[in-house]
């Protein structure tokens, strides 16, 4: 590790792991130096890779790339500019010196080819690499603009000065479905001294050979933009200017320390680490786009600018991450959630795809489902967007949406839900009544093939379902949970969760059913709530399932675990997903209906977790007695919560909720 000013025994940026996640395809995540909600993502590409650009298993080094989307499927995105240096005659990929390699919250090093150190930092939009040489000789500092994890439209260099090297590059989105435009400037300096020498460049490829001697340090400081290569240069010169390597590296922990340790869990430190490790993936999208000017590209390829005390925000995975990242966002970071909801109205209101345009500002995946994510955000008091709008604008939206096969008509169902109740929200009763009756409109649809699922009940993709199964599917229309309970008895209901679980229905390595096991709790079996979720956060389990099928043989292990393998087989991450439902289920709460403002409450995790809301507000979440016990009764402030549930505008007012458990 780099010595850094010490921020308190025990700190929680010092418990995160940023190698968790990152073996093959077990969650899809990288060691990247990145600061909060950073464009910049600057880390190691490995051969071979995940769709992050590095595998913990391998040892072969291709270099350093400065943007990624983590935890995301299809091949990946990002992986502009590779960085390598090498000494001459090397060729192939480095060797890399796993027993050196070091990783922390906005720090990465490495040590290959047994004679360089590689050492990476990040600020918001700027990156920067530091080699140290171990012995004289010539080397070759090479970077490719070329280099994409997606499909590269294009790479141009427009300067080729080592002082200050500028760069367009045109890169496909995530699964290639839109283009991203981005701007560089970079400045190469050696022992903190400028060349004032021209690179060599050829076909996206810049070189500079340099004569070292040992112990010299060269170092590449880059900055981003989605505006323009001028304001690729502000940002390097603004964000990190002359300062020294270990003073940005030390800026940035402390930046992550800063919104970390607004949620205080007490517990064991390998707990806690897990714990902070899974919060630090999640304050990781969407990014703050903004150059220093406010400026930024909106995903028309307009050039806007946010006013003063604004913040634009991009990079969307929502159909993955409206469920819980978004939802902890608004508890765990309302300010910022303030200027996300703006940006996605907006995004909103222009008249956004389902997934990426071909003018992206940054790397993106894909948009279904703002409609609900800005409903539940509204509707927790971060209201600081264009409501009506946004409405206007989800009006339009639902006649785009797609409604062939099952779970698109539950998906436009809840869309449809969340118009309505965004209209009722604003006084227009009239579109509140049309989009009421639209949504309910899957019913008939959801009692001839969900109710009783059939022999294909348990078959991946059966009837053009993506990625899941009816049984899976069944219990997706949250939006509409009582009429659901209602329409099967509340008895059948229960039984055939319990039948869910005891079959090995359930997929906790994709989004569809992630939700279920609060379902018990919704029913009046809070129990089964709490053994589920115990057994899901601490227990190796049975993993049936992948997104194309299911396996012969299923894999079984944790589904969150403090090591490489951190996730359950096929188990992306997909931009905080997964990992916001593990510190939702670690808090003992449940954002069971996006758009509906409460969660549902089962036993903690940790005896006791404080959390900082902003403005002097405190919440302390409180485990009274055994995590393994019966749970007995919940209280908010001493007021007993008969149906096991807490409203988000009573949390947020500050207060203890305690869970009360004794032993079996």
């Amino acid at each position: 590790m780099i010595a850094t000013p010490a921020l308190g025994r025990d700190a929680a940026v010092d418990l995160v792991d940023p190698l968790a996640g990152t073996l093959a395809d077990f969650g899809q995540l990288t060691p990247a130096a990145v600061a909060p909600f950073g464009m910049v993502q600057l880390g190691p590409d490995t051969n071979p890779a995940n769709h992050a650009g590095y595998d913990f298993a391998a040892d072969r080094l291709n270099g350093f790339s400065f943007t990624r989307g983590v935890g995301v499927g299809c091949g990946g995105g990002g992986g502009d500019l590779l960085v390598s240096m090498r000494f001459a005659g090397a060729s192939g990929p480095a060797l890399m010196d796993k027993r050196r390699e070091r990783s922390a919250a906005g720090f990465y090093r490495i040590v290959y080819d047994g004679a360089v150190t590689a050492e990476a930092t990040a600020t918001r939009g700027a990156g920067l690499l530091r080699f140290s040489t171990k012995r004289a000789g010539r080397v070759q500092l090479r970077i490719d603009a070329r280099h994409s994890y997606a499909k590269r439209a294009s790479a141009t260099w427009r300067t080729v000065n080592s002082d200050d090297l500028r760069a367009e590059m045109v890169a496909g989105t995530v699964c290639d479905k839109g283009l991203y435009r981005l701007f560089s400037s970079s400045r190469v300096t050696v022992n903190d001294r400028p060349l004032h020498r021209n690179m060599v460049a050829k076909d996206g490829v810049a070189t500079l050979d340099l004569d070292l001697e040992r112990g010299d340090v060269v170092q590449l400081a880059t900055g981003l933009s989605s505006v323009d290569v001028d304001g690729a240069a502000r940002v390097r010169k603004t964000e990190l200017g002359s300062r020294p390597f270990k003073a940005v590296a030390a800026a940035t922990r402390a930046d992550w320390n800063r919104v970390l340790e607004r949620v205080r869990p007490e517990g064991g430190r390998a707990e806690r680490a897990l714990f902070y490790t899974s919060l630090f993936r999640v304050f990781q999208t969407p990014v703050a786009i903004d150059d220093p000017d406010g400026r930024h590209r909106e995903n028309d390829g307009s050039i806007a600018r946010s006013s003063k005390g604004q913040t634009r925000y991009a990079s969307w995975s929502l159909w993955d991450n409206y469920r819980t990242q978004l939802p902890l966002l608004a508890l765990l970071q309302p300010e910022r959630s303030q200027d996300i909801a703006r940006s996605l109205a907006d995004l909103y209101i222009r008249g956004k795809a389902q997934w990426a345009t071909m003018n992206e500002p940054f790397l993106t995946v894909r948009t279904e489902h703002a409609g609900i994510a800005l409903l539940d955000m509204r509707r927790k008091g971060i209201t600081g967007f264009d409501a009506p709008g946004a409405l206007k604008a989800m009006v339009a939206d639902s006649a785009t949406l797609q409604r062939d096969t099952p779970d698109q008509q539950i998906e436009a169902a809840y869309d449809d839900w969340a118009t309505a109740q965004l209209a009722r929200d604003l006084g227009d009763e009239t579109t509140a009544h049309r989009f009421t009756a639209q949504a309910i409109g899957y019913r008939p649809m959801w009692r001839s093939v969900f109710e009783k699922p059939g022999e294909d009940g348990d078959i991946v993709k059966a009837r053009g379902l993506y990625q899941g199964t009816l049984w899976q599917y069944r219990w997706a229309p949250v939006f509409d949970l009582d009429w659901m309970m209602a329409t099967v008895g509340n008895g059948d209901w229960r039984a055939q969760l319990h039948r869910f679980f005891n079959d090995g229905l359930f997929n906790m390595t994709n989004e569809p059913d992630i939700h279920v096991p609060w379902l018990f709790a919704a029913a009046g079996e809070p129990q089964a709530t709490a053994d589920l979720i115990r057994k899901i956060l601490t227990q190796p389990m049975e993993h049936p399932y992948t997104n194309e099928g299911k396996l012969a043989r299923p894999f079984v292990g944790y589904s969150f675990a403090l090591a490489p393998q951190g996730f359950a087989d096929g188990m992306d991450d997909d931009a905080g997903a997964m990992t916001a439902w593990y510190v939702f289920a670690s808090l003992g709460l449940y954002p069971l209906v996006p758009g509906e403002p409460w969660y549902q409450v089962t036993v903690p995790a940790f005896s006791r977790t404080t959390m900082d809301l902003g403005q002097g507000r405190r919440v302390t979440v409180r485990r009274a007695g055994p995590r393994d016990g019966k749970i007995v009764q919940v209280d908010w402030n001493g007021r007993v919560l008969t149906d096991w549930r807490v409203g988000h505008d009573a949390l947020v007012k500050g207060g203890v909720l305690t869970v009360t458990t004794q032993p079996h």
